[in-house]
């Protein structure tokens, strides 16, 4: 696939260096450092940068990976997504990260879907550190960490199911993009662990059945 990113900090250039190994053409867009793009370019022969409008008209899925206060901005200079897969894996944090900003009646997931009419938009990749992105394994032992994702598009679904894949987690769907309301207070509960308990940013969640 042809997938644009679009926030190129920890978890957009881990994601897409992932999926540049695994074949799919990646374009870095929207980072601080120019200097950083350029590194994730020249890193593999399947990535490369360009300019946020650049990294949409030329994907079929579009990664959004910013800060909740830099969502519209990176939508703005994304121009039109529509007929887009959009993964929101943003997290809508306050600014001291003590909490959720949006939640319990609507989520950043469904508030972005405002924004991006016609665009497939689905969450996903919101539950897990950066640092399980920039490890050389998703295993944690024989394991594989379970990725919850929701939205409304099923086409875009399967799409994104087969790059949670790609990535090296188990997909699971969480439903539709309501859930989101669900999986962002998730988020902040593994930021709790992490941080708030201790438990570092190597952990992540795997759902045991029966």
């Amino acid at each position: 696939m042809n997938i644009g990113i679009i926030g190129s900090g920890n978890i957009g250039s881990g994601l897409g260096q992932i999926w540049a190994k695994k074949g799919h053409k990646v374009i870095f867009s929207f980072s601080r450092s120019p200097e950083k793009l350029k590194s994730l370019a020249d890193a593999d022969e399947n990535a490369s940068t360009g300019s946020p409008a650049e990294a949409a008209q030329q994907s079929e899925v579009v990664l959004l990976s910013v800060r909740w206060a830099n969502v519209r901005e990176a939508i703005e200079a994304a121009g039109s997504l529509q007929g887009k897969v959009v993964i929101d894996c943003t997290n809508p944090l306050n600014q001291d990260l003590s909490g959720l900003a949006v939640g319990h009646t609507t989520s950043a997931a469904e508030e972005i879907a405002k924004m991006v009419p016609g665009a497939g938009v689905l969450k996903a990749f919101n539950t897990v550190f950066a640092d399980v992105y920039h490890a050389e394994s998703r295993l944690f032992g024989s394991r594989l960490a379970t990725m919850f994702y929701c939205g409304d598009d099923r086409d875009a679904k399967t799409t994104v199911a087969q790059l949670i894949k790609d990535a090296g987690f188990e997909p699971l769907d969480a439903g539709p993009l309501r859930s989101a309301r669900y999986l962002e207070p998730l988020a902040m509960l593994m930021i709790q662990l992490g941080y708030g308990q201790g438990m570092g940013t190597h952990i992540t969640l795997n759902l045991i059945r029966r």
